[in-house]
């Protein structure tokens, strides 16, 4: 199960989901730059922030809807076990940040003999 942090003024749309390869992890983020994202890795926790600039707006204004989440963001991912992180690789297209996450790869098994003691 993936748990999320929410500490910062507004966090994008997200969907976390499994592949045959690993986990896949996509972000709303439309407007944004990629130079403004930043992705880092502690442990299992996957962290993506940056800021969404407001600059359509003129000087004098009056909202008759607001939808649309300005300034800085922040999305705290605590992934579960079995994927490896340090693998992960982030691509951003018309709007959307990917991460895909592989599966972790487990040691092979070394086989050896077991001796059984009797008593």
């Amino acid at each position: 199960m993936v748990t999320v942090e929410r500490q910062a003024h507004w966090v994008p749309n997200t969907d976390v989901y499994t592949t045959d390869e690993g986990l896949v992890i996509k972000l709303e983020l439309a407007g944004m730059k990629s130079e403004n994202l930043r992705i880092t890795v502690e442990d299992n926790k996957l962290r993506i922030a940056g800021e969404r600039p407001d600059g359509c707006r003129g000087s004098k204004f009056n909202f008759l809807a607001m939808e649309i989440n300005y300034g800085p963001f922040e999305n705290v991912l605590d992934l579960p076990p079995g994927y490896d992180l340090a693998e992960a690789k982030a691509s951003y297209l018309n709007g959307f940040l990917r991460i895909d996450v592989p599966m972790a790869v487990k040691p092979a098994v070394k086989r050896s003999k077991l001796s059984v003691s009797g008593k």
